[in-house]
């Protein structure tokens, strides 16, 4: 049973000065890398494409059960022109190859590439037929490749973690390089192919296709 006639005092106030312990506490110490890639990994924009079953499990990524959102990419973009991360879901036909190498080439830099499944690793089931390229990477520089047929939504949160790894090594001291692939469908496509005239137009001009051309890029 309390006192009533108890008398509480008051604790007294700490009136601290110290310079050396506020700096501490409002002051974080960084380097421009480690912001920037903080950011870039953290806030990857997928773009809203897809080309087969793969795409499904792309899809269920984003439902509540994966949820994607964890991992800052669950803004997926309508336009190309806002996104940064390339997500190739599905077989690649030769008659699709202009229309995803045209939206890389839409994508604004640092981008990167994801290979989503065997289908856009390799061909999968459908290697070496006449109409299936033999991987995304002729197309486009592929950062990360998730194996499967189709790839759980798990592998697909494995990669983009493992794309989030490289992104944290990149570096600001050497200039941003835009990467690119040499152009191969001169390989499968047969000359006058109206798909090999398309992708002929995506890449800078070569005399040679076997040989990047030594020349200025757009002579006068």
């Amino acid at each position: 049973m309390t006192q009533a006639n108890k008398v509480y005092q008051p604790l007294p106030l700490s009136l601290s000065t110290d310079v050396e312990e506020e700096v501490q506490q409002n002051i974080l110490v960084t380097s421009v890398d480690q912001v920037l890639n903080w950011a870039r990994r953290s806030s990857l924009w997928p773009v809203m494409f897809g080309l087969a079953c793969c795409a499904m499990e792309m899809i269920a990524t984003a439902t509540p059960r994966y949820d994607i959102a964890r991992f800052g990419a669950e803004i997926f973009r309508a336009s190309p022109r806002q996104a940064d991360l390339l997500l190739v879901p599905g077989t690649v036909t030769w008659k699709m190859a202009p229309a995803v190498r045209r939206i890389w080439l839409q994508m604004p830099e640092p981008k990167w590439a994801l290979a989503m499944g065997g289908c856009a690793i390799m061909g999968g089931p459908f290697a070496y037929a006449y109409s299936v390229t033999p991987g995304v990477n002729t197309l486009l520089p592929v950062d990360v490749y998730v194996p499967g047929c189709p790839p759980r939504p798990e592998s697909l949160l494995t990669g983009i973690m493992l794309l989030q790894d490289k992104i944290r090594e990149d570096t600001i001291g050497k200039k941003w390089q835009r990467r690119d692939v040499e152009p191969q469908f001169h390989r499968y496509l047969p000359e006058g192919d109206p798909i090999r005239k398309e992708l002929e137009g995506l890449w800078p001009p070569y005399l040679d296709y076997g040989a990047p051309y030594q020349g200025e890029t757009f002579p006068s």
